[in-house]
């Protein structure tokens, strides 16, 4: 028992000094774009913004600007937060007695005497610059490096895999799967692995003729390049790229910005994917990542290559857009089903009931964190 707590303890400490750099700079662009959006979406609807902190804690550096926001780095780079006048908390919790006490001119300046509308785009606005930044991310890099395109051609069908079952043959060339045009194998490999366990429709070109075929990813467990092991759908059909036929495509931008906003819909989908896997019991829940798994993920990035590192930036800031976006009180979209509940009753919610759902959201989060860094130790510790 003791040798396995040292030799956890030596890996986490190894792992985190090689992974604290990257982790550090992927987080604090990703935090930095989401409260961003809160910012600029506050100052067009006329809030005061008293803080913008990335981190928490006490303030390492910071300065006033001219209208008298206070930014600052603080000592826990684990987040940020934007604070507006009229909030007691940088979780934006407000005090009815301070709001009652507040001066006609305090109040034109308060984010909590704001119509619900003007509140609900300032919260909604930190998931959606996530989901820009990333569809703007993934774009670069679509116009820098270009579209690669390998043809999405069946070499070998292993036996008794899904692929047989369903009926292909080697020299098929996939070139649709649910209505959706696949343009290289790499396209088709993206489908599959996040379907494992549901049917779907395929159409490939054999000998000049389109067929159907309808087959059921299976799941099973791989592992990438840094020994990472996933649970991946595979069909059981192998591809062997032959020389001079993989291509790389210039786009333009508008070719680039569709490229963008596909890969922020596909991570999006995937994601609700995961968790209706998990909902019926398919899904692996030792699968789920907390800061520990992300600084493991950076490190390796880093490791790989700066164009990897970006590729990372934009999975993680569309992944904590949506996240913030989930109906859990302390997270942004916990504050949209409040103003949602405020328009339907005509009035906000009482204060007891809004800080208790925040205990409540707090609570949740809290747990996930726990369970999140849980199955990051031991994933470290058995690497």
């Amino acid at each position: 028992m003791i040798d396995f707590f040292t030799h956890s303890f030596n890996t986490l400490s190894h792992g985190l000094l090689g992974y604290a750099v990257p982790f550090l700079f992927v987080l604090t662009i990703v935090v930095f774009f989401h409260e961003l959006g809160h910012f600029l979406v506050a100052r067009w609807a006329g809030v005061r913004v008293l803080t913008f902190s990335l981190g928490f804690g006490p303030e390492l550096i910071g300065f006033n600007d001219r209208r008298g926001t206070r930014w600052k780095i603080s000592a826990i780079p684990l987040g940020g937060y934007v604070k507006f006048f009229g909030d007691e908390s940088e979780a934006s919790t407000p005090s009815a007695q301070t709001l009652a006490a507040m001066t006609a001119e305090e109040r034109a300046g308060s984010f909590h005497h704001k119509k619900v509308g003007p509140r609900a785009a300032i919260v909604a606005a930190g998931p959606i610059a996530n989901f820009i930044l990333g569809a703007l991310i993934f774009a670069g890099m679509a116009l820098y490096y270009g579209k690669p395109s390998t043809i999405a051609r069946v070499d070998g069908v292993v036996a008794d895999g899904a692929a047989a079952a369903a009926g292909f043959k080697v020299g098929d060339v996939v070139i649709q799967i649910d209505g959706k045009p696949i343009e290289s194998f790499a396209d088709m490999q993206r489908i599959v692995a996040m379907n494992a366990g549901s049917a779907l429709a395929f159409q490939v070109k054999r000998d000049g003729t389109i067929v159907s075929l309808t087959a059921t990813p299976a799941l099973l467990e791989r592992k990438d390049p840094f020994g990472n092991s996933h649970r991946l759908g595979v069909l059981g059909i192998e591809h062997k790229a032959q020389a001079g036929e993989a291509s790389t495509a210039p786009v333009g931008i508008g070719e680039a910005l569709k490229i963008g906003v596909e890969q922020v819909w596909f991570i999006i989908t995937s994601t609700f994917k995961f968790l209706g896997s998990l909902f019926v019991g398919h899904g692996n829940p030792n699968e789920v990542s907390g800061v520990l798994g992300i600084a493991k993920m950076s490190g390796q990035a880093a490791s790989a290559g700066f164009q990897f590192v970006i590729n990372l930036c934009a999975v993680l800031s569309v992944s904590i857009g949506l996240l913030n976006l989930f109906p859990i009180p302390l997270l942004d979209g916990g504050h949209l089903m409040f103003y949602a509940a405020e328009v339907v009753r005509g009035r906000p919610l009482s204060d007891r009931t809004q800080e208790m759902g925040f205990r409540i959201g707090l609570g949740l989060v809290l747990m996930l964190m726990v369970f999140a860094t849980y199955n990051d130790i031991l994933r470290m510790a058995a690497s």
